[in-house]
């Protein structure tokens, strides 16, 4: 089948094995207690999914299959020269749930190649929009009409036996893969670079051809590329992208289908979105009070007007973390070696001294803290990739590795269709009455 399609198997008939023995002898057992106020906000700190690719610490950050992100920096191979870990590395790992080795990692960037032909009614599909239609929409739009392809779709209309579902849907994730940053180039170039469009190089890795093709050459944009893609892969299971691919995939939605659904829920200013709202905060900011260089102090004057009018801080806070993002501090790290006196950089650095302070002395915020959006459109803006409309693409391409690896799990382990109970508020007040004994 593949080297790394037979090792999934087997990790995932071993993983079957196991689940099957621990729901036997604690299947009973109660996990978490469910408060009235979590199903009325948001079902915020409630357990009720298993995510095998990453899980996320409110104190360390994200961790992929118990690796940390400075651990994946040190471990992950390279690109040659390179100091950045390539993304095909860490779905190597998200997959099979061990690190891979240059070899293993220059086998799946050879497969995404081979993979990565995308059919030119795709291309048509997109052309068929009007030039000021946000990306994200251009992009779901072009995934959709790539469902045409899925292999899940043709093999259960024919009927296939529920335990090989896993199959066609690994090779729906590796096509999908091997062919959003194609998607997403051409979606650029047709939008903001008068339609030129720049022809895929067969001899670059995953994320380095991605920058290629949007037109950036340079080495050092190229690492940026993999580090971002790294990073921005995974969150655990219950952010809206990653929760939502896995929810509509529990219908047996293909995974084009799943992927494009989760892309839409990225889209929204509370999640992906995020990314993008920060670069055009900075922007304003930098506008009314007439500098690209400002103060700690004007910054911090800034920040206090636009908490009094009302609206948040953008790319500050996290439902989880309650620390500063390990994503964050990479991008960080990644600035100081590459662009350390760039004002933009600079000025997200002051944000980071000047906002935690001040939000802590408002007394209800549990995290001050930026996450991996109040850092990444400084990075890209360094390099002339001002099109911030567009930074959440970057982003779904990103998600694509964490959610497709979850989801060929989800197929292997057999989960089933996703059905949570819902209740009224007339049922709760019965309830509370003791009247009603819906959730004992």
């Amino acid at each position: 089948m593949g080297i790394i399609k037979d090792r999934f198997k087997a990790k995932a008939d071993a993983a079957n094995a196991e689940i099957k023995d621990l729901l036997k002898e604690h299947g009973t057992k109660k996990i978490g207690e469910v408060t009235l106020a979590q199903i009325y906000q948001g079902m915020r700190g409630i357990t009720g999914l298993v995510t095998e690719t990453s899980l996320l610490d409110a104190q360390e950050g994200i961790r992929f299959r118990g690796y940390s992100i400075p651990d994946l920096q040190k471990k992950l191979p390279k690109a040659h020269g390179g100091d950045e870990p390539l993304p095909e590395g860490l779905f190597h790992l998200m997959l099979v749930g061990e690190l891979p080795n240059e070899e293993e990692v220059n086998h799946i960037t050879n497969v995404w190649q081979r993979r990565s032909h995308v059919p030119n009614h795709v291309f048509a599909t997109i052309d068929s929009l009007p030039l000021n239609t946000h990306p994200m929409t251009m992009f779901v739009v072009g995934v959709m009409a790539l469902q045409t392809e899925s292999n899940f779709a043709k093999e259960y209309a024919k009927g296939i036996n529920k335990k090989d579902y896993w199959n066609p849907v690994y090779d729906d994730a590796m096509d999908l893969i091997a062919r959003l940053p194609r998607i997403a180039a051409y979606i650029y170039r047709r939008k903001y670079k008068n339609n030129e469009h720049i022809q895929p190089n067969g001899l670059l890795d995953w994320a380095g051809n991605f920058a290629h093709m949007m037109g950036y050459q340079d080495e050092s944009f190229k690492e940026l590329m993999r580090l971002y893609m790294t990073i921005h892969a995974d969150h655990e299971g219950g952010n809206v992208s990653a929760h939502t691919t896995h929810l509509v995939g529990s219908a047996l939605s293909d995974p084009f289908l799943s992927y494009a659904a989760g892309m839409n829920g990225l889209a929204g200013p509370l999640h992906g979105l995020a990314n993008q709202e920060v670069i055009k905060w900075i922007f304003e900011m930098q506008e009314q009070l007439g500098t690209d260089d400002p103060s700690k102090e004007q910054i911090a004057d800034y920040v206090q007007k636009t908490i009094s009018s009302g609206k948040v801080v953008p790319g500050y806070g996290h439902a989880v973390l309650r620390k500063t993002d390990p994503r964050f501090t990479a991008q960080m790290e990644f600035g100081k070696k590459h662009m350390a006196d760039d004002k933009l950089v600079n000025t997200v650095w002051k944000i980071y001294d000047t906002v935690p302070p001040i939000l802590q002395s408002l007394g209800k915020i549990k995290n001050p803290w930026p996450n991996v959006d109040a850092h990444s459109g400084a990075l890209l803006v360094h390099y002339g990739f001002v099109e911030y409309e567009f930074y959440t693409v970057l982003f779904a391409v990103s998600r694509a590795l964490g959610v497709m690896a979850s989801l060929c799990w989800d197929r292997a382990l057999g989960f089933p269709l996703e059905r949570p109970k819902s209740v009224t508020t007339a049922s709760v007040k019965l309830w509370l009455e003791g009247k009603d004994e819906i959730w004992e």
